[in-house]
């Protein structure tokens, strides 16, 4: 299977050497796939992954942040913003980004 993302709308400037961190999980609930690929400083990014075999049959679930990146802290703040000198900035939901995986048997 594919994991792909285009570029973000709002520029978040991660950098040359940013990766997106990939997580595939299944009708169990398990953990059956951890991986780190290349991601561009606009957010895209694209990765085959083999789904294993013994992986549980159901409703599992992809989920896909950057790694190694923290802009939500526990004040509700964005990290990275006081480097940029940034006045005003719009706060949105520091939950991990994921899709619906139906994994047929």
């Amino acid at each position: 299977m594919t994991v792909a993302a285009d570029d973000a709308s709002c520029n978040p400037r991660y950098g040359e050497n940013a990766q997106i961190q990939v997580e595939v999980y299944d009708g169990s609930g398990a953990k059956v796939l951890e991986t780190l690929a290349p991601m561009n400083d606009a957010g895209a990014f694209s990765v085959s992954l083999d789904l294993p075999t013994d992986a549980v049959p159901g409703e599992g679930m992809v989920a896909a942040y950057p790694y190694n990146v923290d802009w939500c802290d526990d004040m509700g703040r964005n990290n990275r913003v006081g480097a940029l000198g940034a006045q005003e900035i719009t706060l949105v939901s520091c939950a991990i980004p994921s899709m619906p995986l139906r994994i047929e048997p």
